[in-house]
């Protein structure tokens, strides 16, 4: 069992003579991926910020909370601050997973214009959870990783699938797949030992995870862009003078556009990759193209209807734009 850290006030001075404080800063991905090289910047900006009174210790990996505790860890103030996929928590409020409807936002521009009808409502449901919103980053568009080639939804019956959010699991559930909850952490294992055949996800997670030494070919199908998003604990921000206030959302700012700037920068770099470590990149046929654009259609109507007047608004309010 990993052992629970708790905020502690550091007793170094900072450079302002005021005692220095550290916040621990769980993330679900390795180092080296750049949702988690943006929260080290965001980190060495705020204490810059504020002058060294406030120091960010990032946690890359699952290796404080796994993925699936971070936002419970900062919910309760076992960490103070933490990034997660909201859209992992889409039980809890389905606002949490309006980042994937499939096929609803498929660019980054749409996947901005998405963020810009959804914030306050996405901002609200954690701030009833005892949550502050800082900033969020999309990932590259995701792409459908399988073992074998297919032309058709009905080519993915009965294929064990990576689900790791209830838009996922209901994409297994339209298909006919298998669905298995695995977090980004556990992938590359649950590949191997064939617990899981297929996912998707984004060019990002599949570089990552080395998926080529288990799958064989990626279909880019840009079925949505999810999000990872940066939350604090409410009492601990509320904690802050408002110079450290200040610091955490201005630079949470900065983190949003540059991890966007990051996320478009290494999208073709992604799929280059996979592709010369030898698996078929390949666009969907008209076929599987048009199955998965009915399984958006159905989960939109789906997500509405499970979202209420809050949800109706925000895609209305996207549609509009």
């Amino acid at each position: 069992m990993k052992r629970l850290t708790y905020l502690l006030a550091a007793t170094a001075l900072s450079a302002s003579g005021a005692v220095a404080e550290t916040w621990d800063m769980p993330m679900a991905y390795p180092a080296t991926n750049y949702h988690t090289e943006n929260g080290v910047a965001f980190a060495e900006c705020v204490k810059g910020a504020t002058g060294g009174a406030l120091e960010i210790v990032v946690h890359p990996n699952g290796s404080l909370f796994s993925g699936n505790d971070i936002k419970r860890a900062v919910q309760t103030g076992q960490a103070p601050i933490g990034e997660r996929l909201l859209s992992a928590h889409a039980n809890e409020n389905p606002i949490f997973g309006v980042d994937s409807i499939p096929f609803l936002a498929t660019s980054f521009e749409d996947s901005a214009k998405l963020l810009a009808a959804a914030k306050d409502a996405v901002a609200a449901a954690l701030d009833e959870q005892n949550l502050v919103y800082v900033y969020s980053v999309p990932w590259p568009p995701q792409g459908l990783y399988l073992k074998k080639e297919v032309n058709s939804v009905a080519d993915m019956a009965g294929v064990k699938f990576r689900a790791y959010n209830a838009a996922t699991a209901r994409i297994a559930e339209l298909a006919g797949m298998v669905p298995v909850q695995i977090e980004a952490a556990e992938l590359s294992q649950a590949l191997a030992t064939g617990v899981a055949d297929s996912f998707i996800s984004s060019g990002s997670t599949g570089v990552d995870s080395k998926v080529w030494e288990s799958l064989t070919h990626f279909y880019d199908v840009q079925a949505w862009l999810p999000r990872n998003t940066v939350f604090v604990n409410k009492d601990s921000f509320g904690a802050l003078d408002d110079a450290g206030k200040a610091a955490i959302m201005e630079c949470g700012a900065t983190a949003a556009a540059a991890g966007e700037a990051r996320a478009r920068e290494l999208t073709a770099g992604y799929l280059k990759t996979l592709a010369e470590n030898g698996m078929t990149v390949a666009e969907p046929s008209d076929a599987l193209r048009e199955g998965l654009k009915g399984f958006g259609a159905t989960m939109t109507a789906e997500w509405i209807a499970a979202a209420g007047d809050t949800g109706k608004a925000v895609i209305d309010a996207y549609l509009a734009q």
